[in-house]
């Protein structure tokens, strides 16, 4: 009988294999990637078509051994890899070891980890899709052109250990931008008007829409009050009441973006904790007697599309729990053809209820299967179906509007509510006919005022590098955890807010990488990547072109960077306590420092402090703005270890009424002043 080696990427999905394969299969596990290219060089020969140089991954040597050996004793090897360009390469490298004499060796591809689909695929193996393998390696190098080549700049202009990523400065670039707009943002003052009424003992709320037929914003208070005196001396009528049905119908399952931007939304997780739980639920989670079992299919993924056996099990189960009327099967499509290689993120298997699991699952793989469970459920239900009801009531030239929505059936949102969780609820207006005449019982004014545009959360981020076609699946929750590794951004108050050195790397690469590191440039490049995939363009010459074309800003760029660098240096009026000189300001990894314009002759260097006492009794220290290697600001006594004195919050030289301490602090996003050595709290004065 015919031996068989099954080779996959994790222990996971390797223990769960076992379980659905007979004996005489033996499978085991990659760990990923086995080789990759060297940190310490470039390891691209640029004048020898971009020819990579591979080495083993530390570490990986005892899995490329076991596999070796397992494979010499096998007839049949199935490359079981991810079915995804990172998989395709992880197969093909893996297939180099095997010394492929008298041998079959097959690509298997899994789109879930259930025992009907492991099967089928060992039943229809194919064979190495080189062109995504080409794609794979194509990105790569992109990435460590721009890594290793870029980035040593950055240590030049700024300091070292500062890097560049292909993508990761693109997502900067737009955390900046925009961040950049809400400083520059200036409010508008204007306001609205709202008319109670009373009408049958019900009393409802209408808002001023139109002015003479056209929609105005009314600018100031002198001009709002004209309006007011205006409307408390006319007559009210209504003069139109228009009713309708509307339909809401449900979302499309998940794919990666939308479930990371709605696991942000409703569960608070960022993507990649999104991403690990998801890793996990796909492989293969211990379900007690009937062992390991694939809860969802693969989670990296483009496509809207269902399998149809899919929705004819959603169907039923939707028939059978919640009656016929809520049934109703639907097909999505996508946008583009090339993205359909996966199905959507749906369970593997319906009967396995969220509630039903529970008690095997972590408390992140609940929410997070709880919450695709749903959202594929919904997706094949029937529409809301809302009554709604429209009255315009017109007064000398004004149009007031009054909606109302009432839901009459829940459909879909009997399983997947609003965020709030609860269905929809509306609210009741009165009996109403057209030339009616009513009175209001109050006009109200209101002042407003015009927002800036809200700062990314890293759901929101996601789908912005989606809708502008930058990033796949596979590579957002890398791209956003990338930038907190470095420190050019920090979450606060679940928005992501660039760091001071972000906004300084941001300057220096969008300044002279204007063409690489461009939304649209970058895009492009990620359909250039689908076409090799599609085997419609060649790697070599898409990596040839763009490496003329960063060559070239490369070297204009050196031409900068000593005005850069002089520019981020202030020259103090403080001179070195050691050798006279001037004492200058410069950015470190861990923020701005004072340091010695004769460095590196002298290389005395010291915190800048705020001048602001330190609040600890005795203590003749400063207290100094310094950061945590995350990147987050703090402040911190400059006599530092000596005295350990730390704060989140921001100091401010206000003496304590209660017990004298120098220095008081404003809690970070309340409005009150505290002590930390007494407690005391006040309210800050307006």
């Amino acid at each position: 009988m015919a031996k068989n080696l099954v080779i996959v990427e994790s222990p996971t999905k390797c223990r769960t294999l076992r379980r659905y394969l007979t004996e005489d299969f033996t499978v085991v596990a990659s760990a990923g990637h086995i080789v990759d290219l060297p940190k310490k060089e470039l390891a691209v020969d640029v004048k020898n078509n971009f020819k990579p140089k591979y080495e083993i991954i530390p570490g990986k040597e005892k899995f490329i051994e076991e596999i070796k050996r397992l494979a010499r004793d096998a007839d049949n090897i199935f490359l079981a890899s991810d079915p995804d360009r990172e998989g395709e390469a992880i197969a093909w490298h893996i297939s180099r070891f095997i010394d492929s004499k008298g041998k079959n060796i097959y690509r298997v591809l899994f789109n879930e980890i259930t025992k009907r689909a492991v099967l089928a695929g060992i039943s229809h193996p194919t064979t190495l899709d080189i062109h995504k393998v080409n794609a794979q390696q194509a990105r790569r190098i992109l990435d460590r052109l721009v890594g290793y080549e870029v980035s040593p700049l950055l240590w030049k202009a700024i300091y070292g250990g500062l890097s560049a990523g292909r993508v990761q400065s693109v997502a900067l670039r737009l955390v900046c931008e925009r961040e950049e707009q809400i400083q520059s943002f200036v409010p508008e003052e204007y306001w609205t008007i709202t008319a109670t009424f009373v009408k049958n003992n019900i009393e409802f709320s209408a808002k001023l829409e139109k002015i003479n037929g056209k929609k105005q914003r009314i600018p100031n208070e002198k001009e709002v009050n004209e309006h007011i005196k205006k409307l408390r001396s006319s007559q009210f009528s209504v003069q139109k009441v228009v009713k309708k049905r509307k339909r809401r119908s449900p979302s499309p399952p998940f794919i990666t973006s939308t479930m990371q931007l709605e696991a942000a939304k409703r569960l608070g997780f960022s993507t990649l904790r999104t991403m690990r739980t998801a890793q996990s639920l796909y492989e293969g989670v211990e379900l007690g007697e009937a062992g390991p079992v694939g809860l969802i299919t693969y989670m990296r993924t483009d496509s809207v599309r269902l399998a149809e056996s899919a929705i004819a099990a959603a169907k039923r189960y939707i028939t059978d729990n919640f009656g016929s009327d809520y049934s109703s099967p639907r097909r999505f499509k996508n946008k583009n053809l090339s993205q359909d290689a996966h199905e959507a993120i749906r369970p593997t298997d319906l009967s396995l209820t969220p509630e039903k699991i529970r008690e095997y699952l972590t408390v992140d793989q609940y929410k997070l299967y709880d919450l695709i469970y749903r959202r594929f459920l919904a997706s094949q239900m029937s529409d809301a179906v809302y009554d709604t009801t429209k009255v315009e009531i017109a007064s000398n030239g004004y149009l007031f509007v009054s909606d109302e929505q009432t839901l009459v059936f829940d459909g879909f949102l009997r399983v997947f509510p609003d965020r709030n969780g609860e269905k929809e609820k509306g609210y009741h207006l009165p009996e109403l006919s057209e030339g009616m005449l009513i009175s209001p019982k109050k006009i109200s004014p209101k002042q407003n005022f015009t927002k800036p545009p809200p700062r990314f959360s890293e759901g929101t981020l996601v789908k912005q590098l989606e809708a502008d076609g930058i990033g796949r699946p596979s590579t957002y929750a890398q791209i956003i955890s990338t930038l907190f590794a470095r420190k050019y951004v920090v979450k606060r108050d679940k928005t992501l807010v660039p760091t001071e050195i972000g906004r300084i790397v941001n300057e220096f690469l969008s300044g002279r990488f204007e063409q690489i590191f461009d939304v649209g440039f970058t895009a492009e490049l990620e359909s250039k990547l689908d076409k090799i995939e599609e085997g419609k363009a060649n790697w070599v010459g898409v990596l040839s072109d763009f490496y003329e074309e960063l060559e070239e800003l490369i070297d204009q760029a050196k031409k900068t960077i000593a005005e850069f660098k002089s520019k981020l240096t202030k020259t103090t009026e403080k001179r070195c306590p050691k050798c006279g000189a001037p004492m200058v300001i410069k950015m470190g990894r861990y923020g701005k420092f004072l340091a010695c314009s004769n460095f590196p002759r002298c290389k005395y260097s010291e915190p800048i402090t705020t001048e602001i006492r330190c609040p600890y009794e005795g203590c003749d220290g400063y207290l100094v703005e310094r950061m945590t290697k995350r990147g987050r600001k703090f402040y911190g006594c400059s006599n530092y270890p000596k005295c350990s004195f730390a704060s989140w919050d921001t100091p401010i030289s206000s003496p304590c009424p209660k017990c004298g301490a120098p220095t008081r602090f404003v809690r970070r996003g309340k409005k009150e002043i505290y002590c930390t050595v007494c407690s005391y709290t006040e309210e800050m004065k307006e």
